[in-house]
């Protein structure tokens, strides 16, 4: 269960970090309340994820997610390069998530 809460914590981490561009600096309510709701739930669900899991693994997958959706997102919402050494970078973050899952025995 705490791995299905920490992706669901890095999908808000996604969410947040996405949010945080469309605040415009916090200066729009909207974005900014729900970019606000976004954290405390990541972080809400990254906590619970650590009570079973290693603080260390729980955060470095927790952070990996969020770079790779970010990253990916980041192309498809605001344009920003789609570049093959780019893709080849957060394939390297993608393989190391799954790593540190089979590392820590894929509970």
């Amino acid at each position: 269960m705490s791995w299905y809460l920490l992706i669901l914590a890095g999908l808000f981490e996604i969410a947040w970090a996405i949010g945080l561009e469309y605040s415009e600096g916090f200066s729009k309510p909207l974005p900014t309340l729900a970019t606000g709701v976004a954290i405390v739930v990541s972080m809400v669900l990254l906590a619970r994820a650590v009570e079973e899991l290693p603080v260390g693994t729980a955060y470095a997958v927790w952070t990996g997610i969020g770079a790779v959706g970010t990253a990916s997102l980041g192309v498809v919402l605001f344009d920003e390069p789609a570049t093959l050494v780019r893709a080849g970078c957060i394939g390297l973050i993608v393989v190391g998530i799954v790593g540190l899952h089979l590392a820590s025995g894929g509970h």
